[in-house]
């Protein structure tokens, strides 16, 4: 996992656990913690959760506060000048949402990831024409540039599902009611419609869709979300807990607690059951597109 690809996510990230654990020990709040480094509970929540790059000076002030060994503060001030990298998506700064580089960092380190997504096409799987339907509808306060801009960042993070280098493994589940959906009008549909069925013949892809004669299936309760799992060390430990990511219309929750995670985990793997074999999908998929273009 190289730093050009990552960025600073995954660095920032582990820094922000060891000095939250480091915090605990040392029976502080966050509250308490704020008040004696003088800085905001807000900025100690982004610390806390790598939302935010952090000097080894101030790396080095939270350690003595927190009294952690000599040995320690110099290895996370280390870690912290790592939090610094940034990752090619920076360059499109200004129309990433606010903390959604936070996921396209995790999104660019993990080896796998698990999706349920019960109304849209998932993003790594959007044609151009697609996304700039639901932009068009969805977003019409964007200026053509702006628009522009979103749709080359979309498409760039699309080139990891193919990429050469340890492209991830990729399980999606959709509801049918994707399928259905006419986004863009029957051509455009009919083309990403298409697309999903290229894509699912790719090795490290596989698509299913929950067609609605399942029923009720656990699905209808979860909402839609992602897993992502990250590469394991030489010693078989995770390098990077695995991470729910479920974005809300108001902001996203990053999940990793062992609990929450299995918790999620179990719900996939009996959407997962409920849905359609891979090849059956991929068939529908393409009946589907002769439909909306009247073949």
């Amino acid at each position: 996992m190289s730093e050009a690809t990552t960025g600073s996510t995954v660095p920032r990230r582990q820094l922000g656990r060891y000095l939250r654990e480091l915090r605990i020990n040392a029976r502080l709040t966050v509250q308490a913690a704020a008040k004696a480094l003088e800085w905001s509970e807000a900025k100690m929540w982004r610390i806390e959760t790598g939302q935010t790059s952090l000097r080894s000076h101030d790396v080095e002030t939270m350690c003595r506060v927190y009294g952690a060994t000599e040995e320690l503060t110099t290895a996370l001030m280390g870690l912290a000048k790592e939090t610094k990298g940034k990752g090619w998506w920076h360059a499109y700064g200004d129309v990433i949402p606010e903390g959604f580089d936070l996921f396209i960092g995790l999104e660019e380190a993990a080896s796998s990831r698990e999706e349920y997504s019960p109304e849209l096409v998932p993003g790594l799987f959007q044609t151009p024409d697609y996304l700039y339907a639901l932009f068009k509808k969805n977003r019409p306060d964007l200026q053509a540039e702006e628009v522009e801009r979103r749709v080359r960042l979309r498409m760039q993070r699309q080139a990891l599902v193919t990429r050469v280098t340890a492209p991830p493994d990729l399980k999606v589940v959709l509801s049918e009611a994707v399928v259905r959906r006419v986004i863009g009008g029957p051509a455009v549909m009919a083309a990403q419609l298409d697309r999903l069925a290229q894509l699912n013949d790719c090795p490290n892809v596989a698509i299913r869709l929950v067609p609605f004669a399942a029923g009720s299936h656990r699905g209808l309760d979860t909402g839609a979300f992602i897993i992502l799992r990250f590469p394991t060390k030489e010693d078989g430990r995770d390098h990077e807990p695995p991470t729910v990511f479920v974005q809300g219309f108001t902001g996203a929750l990053y999940l990793d607690k062992p609990r929450e995670i299995d918790r999620y985990a179990g719900a996939f793997t009996v959407i997962w059951d409920n849905a359609l074999p891979q090849e059956d999908s991929s068939a529908l998929f393409r009946q589907v597109a002769r439909e909306m273009n009247g073949r």
